[in-house]
């Protein structure tokens, strides 16, 4: 079975982009993190979106239900080890952890033959923009202008106007508060995979709900910024796993549910399935450094599950995440 990536990354505000610039008018890899340099600084040695974050480790099992869906090894229903990053979305690693930024879960599922499964989530339930340059654009405005030292308004007002796709992402991010621990999130694929068994092909979004509940800052919480998700993350586990159940939304694209498309939501009341259950065992202090040098590409995928080819963000990642991760691994030597 043949582990399958593909070429390339972006990320916006706590996002993670990919795509391996082809015949399309992409912006180059290089400038998407040069900018993410530029808002952020160079931190040496760290990601550069999602510099903030913290490790764990522990297991995912499998439903019965899942194997219908996709022949992966994923899905044998045994204990498959997995290795994952908590992070906050932005290119400073000084991200106060009560900012309004999504928060992000990366998975590296190690199965049988040395294959990997890997996934990069959000815990938001769209994504920002529809296209590459999108995301290239949104980063771009908040880049200071030279006279004033600030983001220009009048662009933010012009990509507002230019990107309507990005309306509901922004209210969303406007009236949720911070996640309250990075256990207390739902992650979610936001773009599209295919599940193959046999000759049966099935469209899917995904979302890891956790166990205790989605719980948010309150506004009093929120007021002042101070860092608290990596210890509340140690101290956490180290009295009890924490667990998410993998639940798969059955998508209809003959119905016009996108599969190209990360800022276009599927219409309430798809069949959805359980897959199964992650549980973590170890994170924070207890964990620190197993999952720093995974690239957590999106685009690796074993047999029985293919990323959206048609997903122009989804493929930009794993070029994306290759040049940070060039960058990065280059300054530790």
């Amino acid at each position: 079975m043949k582990m399958r990536t593909i070429g390339s990354l972006a990320v916006l505000a706590g996002f993670s982009l990919s795509l391996a610039a082809s015949a399309q008018d992409l912006p180059d890899p290089s400038k998407v993190i040069d900018t993410f340099e530029k808002l952020g600084g160079v931190n040496k040695g760290l990601r550069r979106n999602h510099a903030k974050g913290s490790c764990a480790v522990g297991s995912f099992v499998a439903s019965a239900d899942a194997k219908k869906l996709s022949s992966s090894t994923l899905f044998s229903g045994k204990d498959v080890p997995v290795i994952a990053r908590f992070s906050v979305a932005g290119p400073a690693p000084q991200i106060p952890d009560t900012a309004r930024a999504p928060h992000g879960l990366g998975l590296q599922f190690k199965l049988p033959k040395d294959e990997l499964q890997q996934t990069a989530m959000l815990n938001v339930p769209i994504f920002p923009v529809s296209t590459v340059q999108g995301f290239y654009d949104s980063l771009l405005i908040n880049l200071p202008d030279p006279a004033t030292g600030k983001p220009d308004p009048a662009k933010a007002q012009a990509f507002a106007a230019a990107h309507p796709e990005a309306k509901p992402f922004f209210e969303y991010m406007g009236s949720h508060n911070a996640s309250a621990t990075y256990t207390n999130a739902t992650y979610r694929s936001l773009s599209a995979y295919k599940f193959i068994n046999g000759k049966t092909e099935t469209w899917v979004r995904w979302r890891f709900e956790p166990a205790g509940g989605e719980k948010f800052l309150t506004d009093a919480e929120a007021a002042t910024p101070h860092d608290f998700l990596d210890k509340d993350l140690t101290d956490g586990l180290r009295k009890a796993p924490a667990k998410w159940t993998m639940i798969a939304i059955i998508g209809e694209p003959a119905k016009g549910d996108s599969i190209k498309d990360p800022s276009a939501p599927w219409p309430a009341g798809r069949k959805e399935v359980k897959l199964g259950t992650l549980t973590l065992t170890k994170g924070g202090q207890d964990a620190t450094g197993t999952c720093e040098d995974i690239n957590y590409d999106p685009n690796v995928a074993a047999a029985g599950i293919e990323p959206s080819s048609e997903d122009q963000i989804l493929q930009y990642r794993s070029s994306a995440y290759a040049e940070s991760y060039t960058r990065r691994e280059s300054e530790k030597q």
